[in-house]
Parts: structure tokens; C-alpha cells; sequence
């Protein structure tokens, strides 16, 4: 099954990222990956790109990969991310420096250089990920908070700057989910978390492929500049 779709994800080494590409080509989309290190995945519609987000010339060989290969590009899922959950007092400048070239600095790259080919459709979609630990104003995650509310604002302008084209921009914020992310972080801060929510649960990856789902779908084209926190949180 092939839908001549052709999906960006970002952070698709591992966990949510690495979940999505496997969803995403059950569902018949190309699927080209990117992060900094090779992916446990081998498929005959998936390409991967070694790149680290924050480098713009990475980014644009990248990019550059992608109109050979395949000429188009659909949609953009700007999941790549790092954290420093720490507080403020402990967390070393270099600390801060990467989350928010990462997490800001990257979703801003791979959407500049990816417009051009979405542009090419008439319906191009991205989707950005954040966190519910924008909400819920966390102490020991100021940076990690900051770089994701960076994020979300930046999701909303983009939303009115790309709609005359056709394009959407939106974002999802999983709730705790059990990945290689939050492997750092006391178990007993996230449980606090699931139990100030809604519904009172961890996150699956399934769960954020849900949205993304939505997001992404056809019927979704007046659907732009939105944030959608899982859990019920915010």
C-alpha cells in the first residue's frame, strides 16, 4: 500500500518519533526520518537522515535529500526534543543553550526549510510537539517549559503566516509518556502529574499518533493554530 503521501518526523531514532514513522507507513505514507542517530527501523518506504536539527546546514542537506528522492513533502512532525529538568539554580548554561537550540531553533529550521516543498500541495500539514509541562508550571522544568511554550507561540504565527497557502500548523502536548525522555525524571513528579489531569493516566504513544491523526486528516483544513493537551490538563 503506498498513499504517495510523503511525511517528515523528526525524532524518529526513538519513542514517540519512532512510533509515528511505524504508524505513519501502516498507513501507506513515505515516511522520511531524521535524528541524530541511525533508527531501529528498516522499510522499503522509509528513508533516514542522521541530522541534528539545531544546524542549519544539516537541515538544508537534508531538504535537499528529500526533493531528490521524492520531489514532495506533505507533512512536517516537529518532534525532535531534549530536556534539562533541573531548577534553575542547577542547570548549566550550556544545559539551557541546548534545550532551546533543540526545541526552538530546530522546529524553526526544519518548518523554514520544509515550506518551500510543502508549498508545492495544496494542503501541506505541520505538526509540532510541546508538553503539558507548559501548563502545569513545573518546578525544576523552567527551561524544558520555556523552550516548549517557545513552541507553541511560534505554532500560532505560523499558523497565520502559512493558512494563505494552504497550509495548517498545529501542536500537541502528551501528557507523561514512558520514553527515553522521561527515563530522567523521578518517577514520583511525573505520577503527581497524571494524578492533577482529567484522566488520570499515562500517555501512549498511541494517544499522541491520535491527534497527530487528526491533524493531519483532509477534514482538518480549517483546523490551524491549535494546541490540544492530552489528559485534559490546561
Amino acid at each position: 500500500m503506498n498513499n504517495g503521501q510523503v511525511i517528515l518526523i523528526s525524532g524518529s531514532s526513538s519513542g514517540i518519533g519512532l512510533h509515528l514513522a511505524k504508524h505513519y507507513l501502516e498507513r501507506g505514507w513515505t515516511v522520511a526520518g531524521c535524528a541524530r542517530h541511525a533508527a531501529p527501523l528498516a522499510h522499503d518506504r522509509y528513508v533516514h537522515f542522521c541530522v541534528d536539527v539545531a544546524d542549519s546546514a544539516s537541515v538544508e542537506k537534508m531538504f535537499a535529500g528529500i526533493r531528490t528522492q521524492f520531489g514532495a513533502l506533505h507533512a512536517i512532525v516537529n518532534n525532535a526534543g531534549v530536556a534539562s529538568m533541573n531548577a534553575i539554580a542547577l542547570t548549566p548554561a550550556a544545559a539551557a543553550r541546548q534545550v532551546l537550540e533543540t526545541n526552538v531553533l530546530g522546529t524553526f529550521l526544519i518548518t523554514h526549510a520544509g515550506l518551500r516543498l510543502l508549498r508545492r500541495g495544496k494542503s501541506g500539514r505541520i505538526v509540532n510537539v510541546t508538553t503539558i509541562a507548559v501548563p502545569a508550571r513545573l518546578a525544576g522544568e523552567a527551561i524544558y517549559a520555556a523552550s516548549k511554550s517557545a513552541v507553541e507561540t511560534f505554532t500560532r504565527i505560523a499558523a497565520k503566516e502559512f493558512g494563505p497557502f494552504g497550509i495548517t500548523c498545529n501542536t500537541v502536548g502528551p501528557s507523561p509518556v514512558r520514553t527515553r525522555l522521561t527515563n530522567s525524571v523521578p518517577i514520583t513528579k511525573l505520577q503527581a502529574l497524571v494524578e492533577q489531569q482529567a484522566v488520570q493516566r499515562w500517555a501512549e504513544p498511541e494517544d499522541v499518533a491520535n491527534v497527530v491523526d487528526f491533524f493531519l486528516s483532509d477534514r482538518s483544513s480549517l483546523v490551524t493554530g491549535q494546541v490540544v493537551y492530552l489528559g485534559g490538563y490546561g
